[in-house]
């Protein structure tokens, strides 16, 4: 009888045990349930967070693309400043924030008073070509003849008008720039010469053996290029070709981006080949 009781003993120990581990492991069971809750419900409200985040970056990416015309990329934006270059990274506008103010949004934040705005050119004037500094003089002309930006630009509500007004000039005065370029390249099926940048005066060599002319034409550009007809001299050197002529030319020549090679253009066929050939 001591044996059967010791067997059964054994046996309600063994299943003492055994029910005090099962208890152990539906309560562990029940605590890892509980985490694995808690970290859906971490799960869900990240993901929550990360699609709020993503409708904010959409939106934050309409609203600067809906002022973008591609002659300005964002390199900063925080609440104390925003940075951007124009072209082609030569010329960096930096805006300084202060406190914020009242009123509507900007961007889905608090908008901010403007503290202070920068241009500052990053142009290598050394290596640079003429046709690059003539379009920095003209852009930092347009800058300057601004006044104070801070007087106009007071939060940040104003950038994207800002933005967009300098934009456009950088626009026209790029493209300027690529007709020179274009002109040194190809002038000579135009019987342009030479081309000489002095400032914001271009002086354009036209010389003909056809026509029997030759004559030097200096157009005085500025930062309203090409929205206003250029002021003009010319300094003849063979010929009879006169201001009066030119005049009569360049009144004719559409103020559009291509001005300049519209103008060689006409004065090349109006002026430069053979009379005989001429219609």
């Amino acid at each position: 009888n001591v044996f059967i009781r010791n067997i059964i003993f054994s046996l309600s120990l063994s299943l003492s045990l055994s029910l005090s581990e099962l208890e152990q492991l539906q309560a562990e069971e029940e605590e890892l349930k509980r985490n694995i809750s808690e970290v859906e419900i971490e799960r869900q409200q990240a993901l929550a967070q990360i699609n709020s985040l993503r409708r904010e970056a959409s939106r934050t990416k309409e609203c600067l693309e809906k002022f973008n015309c591609s002659e300005w990329e964002i390199i900063e934006w925080s609440d104390s400043q925003a940075v951007f270059t124009f072209l082609y990274d030569s010329i960096e506008l930096t805006i300084t924030f202060g406190e914020p103010v009242d009123g509507l949004p900007f961007l889905s934040k608090t908008c901010r008073k403007i503290v202070d705005i920068n241009f500052e050119t990053l142009l290598h004037e050394n290596k640079a070509p003429p046709s690059s500094l003539l379009v920095h003089r003209l852009i930092f002309q347009f800058i300057e003849d601004q006044g104070s930006w801070k007087n106009k630009c007071i939060t940040q509500h104003h950038v994207p008008k800002m933005l967009q007004e300098i934009s456009l000039v950088v626009s026209r005065c790029r493209l300027l720039g690529e007709e020179i370029e274009f002109l040194n390249r190809w002038g000579p099926n135009y019987n342009l010469m030479n081309i000489d940048v002095n400032n914001t005066e271009v002086k354009l060599l036209f010389s003909s053996s056809a026509a029997f002319a030759k004559f030097e034409l200096t157009l005085t550009l500025s930062a309203h290029y090409p929205s206003v007809p250029l002021s003009f001299t010319i300094q003849n050197l063979i010929g009879n070709i006169d201001q009066d002529k030119i005049a009569a030319i360049l009144s004719n020549v559409p103020l559009d981006n291509s001005y300049l090679k519209t103008a060689v253009k006409y004065i090349y066929q109006d002026l430069l080949q053979d009379p005989h050939l001429h219609h």
